[in-house]
């Protein structure tokens, strides 16, 4: 008799590429057509959750863009140095869980700066924290250590950029 196969395990991704140098196509990633932990595949449901939380006014849609964009930027300036050593932007952003934490972690209410300003420092601090630790760490995941350092200063970034009270000017009185 034949054993049947329920599943089958393998490396996410994600650590396939930070151990191996084995690359996952970023539409399989998209689709969830790849193996992977719940999160870091089928981005494409996440980002439509993401969208639908944004229009209900549930979460601030300027931090999930803040982090994206600055881990492309990122990611694409290290892609373009040497291909082979660092990832394809489309394959950072697309791999591990940091569609889940950019839309569902970061944006947090309680723990988020409170300015539009200061959303979009909190994003890009977040997002340069992935690469950094993606690309320089010991683990192949970042975005948890990246989420949880910028909400570490999330109130200092409250605290340095303060919005102008309404009827004030940006003058000061010196008198």
């Amino acid at each position: 008799m034949q054993p049947t196969i329920d599943a089958v395990t393998g490396a996410t991704p994600l650590s396939a590429f930070k151990f191996d140098k084995v690359t996952t196509e970023a539409y399989d990633m998209a689709l969830g057509i790849c193996s992977g932990s719940i999160g870091e595949t089928s981005t494409v449901f996440i980002i439509v959750g993401g969208i639908y939380l944004a229009w209900r006014k549930m979460m601030n849609w300027r931090i999930p863009v803040s982090i994206i964009l600055t881990v492309f930027v990122f990611s694409a300036v290290f892609y373009m140095i040497d291909g082979k050593a660092y990832p394809s932007p489309f394959f950072t952003i697309f791999s591990g869980g940091l569609m889940l934490g950019a839309i569902f972690m970061a944006t947090d209410m309680v723990s988020s700066p409170i300015t539009s300003a200061g959303v979009w420092v909190y994003g890009a601090i977040i997002g340069l924290l992935i690469v950094v630790i993606r690309l320089w760490g010991g683990l192949p995941e970042g975005v948890m250590y990246a989420i949880l350092l910028g909400n570490a200063i999330s109130p200092h970034i409250d605290n340095m950029i303060r919005p102008r009270v309404y009827g004030t000017s940006k003058k000061l009185k010196t008198s």
